[in-house]
């Protein structure tokens, strides 16, 4: 997943807490091998290689579930939700400290819309030589969602799944105490920020300080407007909870996209959220929970 994993299990009699790991461990592995796009044998590679073929490919009831999903997240964000826009990253290097020129991302945008892609499943076609499909920017937090459903059908009750901030509660500790989580501070990632508490469901949190580059004394954050190819500006971090993973993944990654009509969009939308914007001010429903460096050594700290 590209990022630290972790499976934390409270204390339970009878619970065979090594087939719990291993069962999550490699369900984390599957999915990996599936959908990333850094494998040539994976999924994921086979849909991008199918590009231009107008039969394209059949494809299994998991993945045409995720893209029903994606489909109608696109829909409902007016297309700021684009599994196509990751060809875009072929213009953007974080680690080169250079900005694209407008030459560069034409031709790509050309390649990017999921109204270009045809979707009647179970059959996906990618119409355009060069499209993509990414599924990087929601597999995760369905990873975390999969890995918390498979723990408890094998008996767990009192456990947190974290991967990499994208965040999933088995159930509270057995006390019935929330899982205390830490919100990093964007401009300070060692530290926390402010403090949440989940006792069910799951977080997930977006921020522009996990992968940018700063040129000219300008952020240029990993996320892209997928309509115009630049990066968001506005709000630095964002965390939503929500009943699953997947969906607090989605809104806390639209918020950001949102900019600076992030703050309101949220509130409209009525999740449990903290928003930190460029400025360093803070709000959202968990303003309230906040916290600082007393959080150190107490607490998860979560984010991208």
């Amino acid at each position: 997943m590209g990022s630290p994993c972790e499976l934390h299990l409270d204390e339970q009699p009878g619970l065979d807490f090594e087939a719990v790991a291993r069962a999550a461990v490699d369900e984390v592995e599957r999915l990996e091998r599936k959908y990333t796009r850094y494998r040539d044998d994976s999924l994921t590679a086979r849909i991008n290689a199918s590009a231009g073929d107008p039969d394209g490919l059949e494809l299994d009831p998991e993945t045409a579930s995720l893209l029903d999903y994606a489909a109608t997240a696109c829909a409902q964000s007016g297309g700021l939700f684009d599994p196509t826009s990751g060809i875009l990253r072929r213009a953007w290097d974080f680690h080169s400290e250079r900005v694209p020129s407008p030459e560069e991302l034409t031709p790509l945008l050309e390649r990017v819309g999921w109204q270009k892609l045809r979707w009647e499943r179970p059959r996906l076609a990618l119409p355009l030589p060069g499209m993509e499909l990414d599924f990087g920017g929601f597999v995760k937090e369905y990873a975390a969602d999969r890995v918390a459903a498979l723990c408890r059908e094998l008996g767990a009750r009192h456990g947190l799944v974290d991967l990499g901030g994208d965040l999933a509660v088995l159930g509270p500790h057995p006390d019935g105490s929330p899982w205390r989580v830490g919100i990093r501070d964007p401009r300070a990632p060692a530290r926390a920020i402010a403090s949440l508490a989940l006792r069910a469901g799951g977080m997930a949190t977006s921020g522009d300080y996990a992968r940018c580059m700063v040129v000219d004394g300008r952020r240029y954050a990993h996320l892209l407007d997928p309509r115009s190819g630049w990066p968001v500006e506005g709000l630095t971090s964002v965390s939503v909870a929500a009943g699953h993973c997947l969906l607090a993944g989605t809104a806390s990654t639209l918020a950001m996209l949102h900019g600076r009509k992030g703050p309101a969009w949220l509130a409209d939308l009525g999740l449990p959220h903290l928003w930190i914007d460029a400025d360093g001010q803070l709000g959202g429903s968990f303003v309230a929970g906040r916290h600082h460096e007393q959080l150190r050594g107490e607490a998860r700290i979560a984010g991208p």
